[in-house]
């Protein structure tokens, strides 16, 4: 429980109302009740405002009016940004579970270096000259393979596995030749990496995941890619080998992108997007073949086949018409 001042005492805003109200907990518009805070930072919700029942309702100013009419609010100019920073006060104030920093049922390697401040979970393994930094934390069943590097600050959920082999074979007369996966991991701070997701380790050089990443589920990253700092991931996306992702891109659920390709800082790939060529300029790239019942899409398919055909033919008709 939290008093409205503690709050705002504690993260800034402005309060309009009580500041002695008590806050159990918090909760969206539609469902929370009088004890608790809700938050409003997309206008399109906004006819959601009056109806809430929450005690109170962090705001952006131009909804500071409506939300007085309702009741208590705390007003500040970025309010999801706002509640992120509350659900981190609340997580604080709910205390670091007891217990010990390595679970007794954790296999860690004697040439593993862990930092005293970090916490190890129940069935993980940290395998021979890995390396986990000062706060982080790695939720039950994680595995961090041999040399690899897990900066500070970082939470890695359950099941993920860090320096696995690349996907790495020569051809030999039918058969398959396994190359040997001689590099590692290195992953910055700050970085939160969802369950089940995997990244490979290098080739030769190191998969490199920069400061402030965040992975979602079930992503599979290849060897020798790179990922630049601050970039975040939607579940479900794969990512080939040896291609660069630049700084702040965003990369929807479930997208694609091949191996030795390049992603400008701040490019933003929509959900189920195939990338197949290199991006150099920022901005928002889709590449979806839109949904339709399943007869339509056959005949627009089988028309997309004849693009090239169609093309030549118009050419050719202009060059009769020009001559």
């Amino acid at each position: 429980m939290l008093r409205l001042g503690a709050i705002v005492e504690a993260l800034g805003g402005e309060l309009c109302g009580d500041a002695e109200r008590n806050i159990e907990g918090l909760a969206p518009l539609e469902s929370a009740t009088p004890a608790q805070l809700s938050f409003l930072s997309n206008p399109k919700y906004a006819q959601q405002l009056a109806a809430s029942r929450a005690g109170c309702v962090i705001v952006a100013p131009a909804q500071r009016n409506a939300a007085l009419v309702r009741g208590d609010c705390i007003v500040t100019d970025q309010p999801y940004l706002y509640f992120a920073r509350v659900t981190q006060l609340w997580k604080r104030q709910l205390g670091v579970a007891g217990g010990p920093a390595i679970h007794p049922s954790a296999v860690v390697d004697p040439d593993a270096v862990i930092d005293p401040s970090a916490r190890i979970g129940a069935l993980c393994v940290v395998e021979r000259g890995a390396r986990i930094g000062a706060g982080t934390t790695l939720k039950a069943r994680v595995t961090v393979g041999e040399g690899c590097v897990v900066g500070e600050r970082c939470i890695i959920h359950p099941g993920a596995v860090i320096g696995a082999d690349g996907f790495g074979f020569a051809p030999n007369e039918g058969a398959w030749e396994k190359i040997e996966q001689l590099g590692a991991v290195r992953i910055g701070n700050d970085v939160e990496i969802g369950a089940n997701t995997c990244i490979d380790r290098g080739a030769l050089g190191d998969t490199v995941i920069e400061d402030g990443v965040k992975l979602d589920n079930l992503i599979q990253i290849a060897h020798n890619v790179r990922i630049g700092r601050h970039t975040a991931m939607a579940g479900c996306v794969g990512v080939a080998g040896s291609a660069t992702i630049g700084a702040h891109c965003t990369i929807g659920g479930s997208a694609g992108i091949l191996g030795h390709l390049t992603l400008a800082d701040n490019v933003h790939i929509s959900s189920f997007s195939l990338v197949t060529r290199s991006i150099l300029k920022p901005g928002h790239y889709t590449g979806i073949f839109p949904i339709d019942d399943n007869a339509s899409w056959e005949k627009n398919a089988a028309a997309l086949k004849q693009l090239h055909r169609l093309r030549e033919r118009i050419k050719a008709l202009e060059t009769k018409n020009e001559s």
